[in-house]
């Protein structure tokens, strides 16, 4: 009966993943139809996030368009987008263990910023400041059981330690706020450069066990995890280069910017 539970269920969480990667394909050509639609304007480039206590990460090209919105006025806007990160590791907080590096990952990452734009033009150039929320959420989740079983090792003062955990998976939430420098190169091309600072978490409770001990003692018994208070630490720099291809004119602002 259980065995069958199990198959059920596992049937049912590769389903529900299926189900997700289509609705972010389909998202995503939305977004491009919707983009394509609203502007003459569009871009490429180059978007990477560097997480606190994680791993160097890039967007998974198509997945990745942001920058579409619409302008309150001249100087005004508010935007949207989405991305689709392969995260190489995610650092973890709000634990009894300290590690500097990652407990979480790989894993894959949507992105939904929310943000509101000041523009402001200087001479030829276009200079923006930015600021809002976002929305994520992980999954294909991976503990990074060497990095964990290291910092417990450290913890305990132990010399060998063997985890056995598991957890329950959350959306995040955050807020960030960035700068975006777009320089016309001739009239139909533009470099842009930007950087944001991304400030968000998700509940990420962990549950299980260890065992460990000295190289010079016994093994001891398992000893009871609970960590309910553990969040995924979504916290770091994303920067991204890119060029924006316009219908010409030269001080139109591409709205939307797909990002490789």
């Amino acid at each position: 009966m259980v065995k069958t539970l199990l198959l059920i269920f596992g049937a049912k969480s590769n389903q529900i993943n299926s189900n997700m990667k289509k609705f972010f394909a389909f998202a995503i050509l939305w977004l491009s139809a919707v983009s394509i639609s609203l502007s003459q304007n569009v871009g490429i480039s180059f978007s990477y996030f560097v997480p606190r206590n994680g791993d160097f990460s890039t967007p998974i090209s198509p997945f990745s368009l942001r920058g579409i919105g619409v302008n309150l006025n001249k100087y005004m806007a508010i935007e949207t987008g989405a991305s689709l990160y392969r995260m190489s590791g995610m650092g973890l907080i709000d634990l009894p263990i300290e590690s500097s590096k990652s407990l979480l990952g790989p894993n894959f990452t949507i992105l939904v910023p929310v943000e509101l734009v000041f523009q402001l033009p200087i001479g030829g150039l276009q200079f923006d400041v930015k600021g809002g929320g976002f929305f994520f959420y992980g999954f294909d989740q991976t503990l990074n059981y060497g990095n964990i079983d290291r910092a417990i090792k450290k913890l305990q003062s132990w010399d060998v330690v063997n985890s056995n955990l598991t957890y329950e998976n959350n959306p995040g939430f955050g807020i960030h706020a960035g700068v975006e420098l777009t320089i016309p190169v001739t009239d139909q091309v533009s470099i842009s450069l930007e950087t944001n600072y991304l400030m968000g978490s998700a509940n990420f409770p962990l549950k299980g066990n260890y065992t460990g001990g000295t190289m010079n003692g016994n093994i001891g018994q398992p000893i009871p995890v609970d960590y309910k208070d553990a969040k995924i630490d979504f916290t770091g720099l994303e920067f991204s280069i890119g060029l924006i291809f316009g219908s010409g004119g030269g001080k139109s602002r591409a709205k939307p910017k797909r990002r490789r």
